[in-house]
């Protein structure tokens, strides 16, 4: 833009402008490494960006103790978060871990926990916190790992992409629907990806792909929402070739000292080692696609008033059972992993990011289903109807949550596969029961002291024990 046309300004005019210019200039802050003030507001409702992962355990991020996983762009983005310490999956599987995050609920739906195949098509209205955030102005979509029934859009969505009933891809590497190797496979599809890929394409960058071109090609005038839940790190194993090289390079110079390499567990075994050098791979892979989106977030202005949530749907892939399979990571120093109710099953990464709060660890016990009750509050004044619960006070600092009570109840156990038996848990503050109905044991542990869950309390403390014990059978009654 010209300033000025005139040929006529004398020199001492133009000398006292550009002093007018430079003393203008220091007065104003250097925002280079965060939004422009001029696409966004303090006073615009926020942007939403949920970046979800699967199967991705607490320690399998390098902020959070992995030594073999390098994470530095999920490490930078946790380290100007809320990062809960106590942040907890409904369940340590797929499909009732997402239904109790897209419902804001307990994953109990008509006296039994949602599995493969069930659908969430019929929410009503009043239970519909995505419907809440849509009627409120909001630009919504849905890309990747759905699992819930057949389109996200029956939920409130706007827009899906690559989501449907599939739990897992056939291959990560394109043609997507193609099984790589032997034998033919079974699962479904994944819709919308071949027309969106070329042969060769990883999908966990094709899917950031279209999250990006979507954020760039929005409706500037309204907020969006946009949930971007990769298929990444689930089986099956696969990554690309130069990463896996690298990882095997690494892990191959690494001491483990004496850490056996599986103890017994359950049905089966858990895995003491992060020694697999294609889920490596996979990992470092979703760090870099989450780089990618806080790269575009910052570019097109709006960095500063995106909420960015970052999350796992439960613990990593540790254990197998009866049958031996292929296992992913370990989640030690925690116990067990993906299947079970002990920490390693449910502990998950989770933290927030906004510019109007301010970075910190926070201890207070959360839950995914605590998410979208906290979101439509936010964005549309909706109180949650359900269990969970409005986390923006703790988010700013103005309460904490250290002695709630939550729960667990896991009815589809697989020994065969996880190793995992039918069991249900509360956690109350710093104590947590895991109780297994079948055979009517119970084990008890103070998680503030103990995180492994080693020295089971139950038979030196008898009368918490009794107390959690009757707390859980009376939350399983309303169901």
């Amino acid at each position: 833009m010209k300033i000025f046309k005139s040929s006529s300004i004398s020199f001492f005019s133009l000398g006292l402008l550009a002093m007018m210019i430079v003393i203008s200039c220091k007065s104003i802050p250097d925002n280079s490494s965060t939004s422009s003030a001029s696409s966004s507001s303090t006073n615009s409702k926020p942007n939403i960006l949920i970046l979800h992962v699967d199967d991705l355990g607490y320690h399998d991020l390098s902020i959070n103790g992995s030594k073999i996983y390098q994470t530095p762009n999920i490490d930078k983005l946790a380290g100007e978060s809320v990062r809960f310490t106590n942040a907890y999956a409904n369940y340590p599987r797929c499909v009732p871990s997402r239904f109790a995050m897209l419902t804001g609920n307990y994953p109990v739906q008509n006296g039994d926990v949602p599995d493969d195949g069930f659908s969430i098509d019929d929410l009503p209205d009043d239970r519909n916190y995505i419907r809440a955030i849509d009627n409120a102005g909001y630009q919504t979509i849905y890309l990747g790992k759905y699992h819930l029934g057949e389109d996200p859009k029956t939920l409130g969505f706007d827009t899906s992409i690559a989501a449907g009933h599939a739990g897992s891809p056939i291959s990560y590497i394109a043609p997507f629907n193609v099984k790589k190797g032997k034998g033919e496979s079974d699962k479904d599809p994944i819709k919308d990806l071949d027309a969106i890929s070329k042969p060769g394409d990883y999908l966990t960058d094709v899917l950031t792909d279209q999250a990006i071109n979507y954020i760039k090609s929005r409706d500037k005038n309204e907020p969006f929402m946009a949930m971007l839940a990769f298929y990444n790190v689930h089986q099956p194993f696969e990554a690309k070739q130069p990463d896996i090289d690298r990882n095997e390079k690494e892990i191959a110079a690494f001491d483990y000292g004496d850490m056996p390499e599986y103890i017994e567990e359950g049905t089966g075994r858990t895995k003491m080692r992060q020694d697999n050098a294609t889920y490596a791979a996979m990992v470092e892979n979703t760090d870099e696609n989450v780089g990618r989106m806080l790269e575009v977030l910052k570019a097109e202005g709006i960095l500063d008033n995106t909420i960015i949530i970052f999350s796992s749907d439960h613990g990593g892939l540790s254990n197998d059972g009866t049958k031996k399979r292929g296992l992913a990571t370990t989640n030690y120093p925690l116990r067990a992993g993906k299947g079970h109710l002990y920490d390693g099953g449910i502990k998950v990464p989770f933290f927030v990011k906004w510019n109007q709060l301010q970075p910190r660890e926070e201890n207070s016990i959360v839950m995914l289903m605590d998410v979208f009750p906290t979101l439509a509050q936010l964005t549309a004044g909706k109180k949650s109807v359900t269990a969970g619960r409005d986390m923006l006070p703790v988010l700013k600092n103005e309460t904490h949550w250290d002695d709630r009570t939550v729960f667990w109840h896991s009815s589809k156990a697989r020994p065969v596969n996880t190793g995992d038996t039918k069991s249900s848990a509360v956690r109350q503050g710093n104590f947590k029961l895991i109780h297994w109905y079948e055979e009517n044991r119970v084990e008890l542990y103070d998680i503030s002291s103990d995180a492994g869950e080693q020295n089971d309390l139950s038979v030196i403390m008898p009368e918490k024990t009794e107390q959690l014990l009757q707390e859980l059978k009376k939350w399983k009654k309303t169901f």
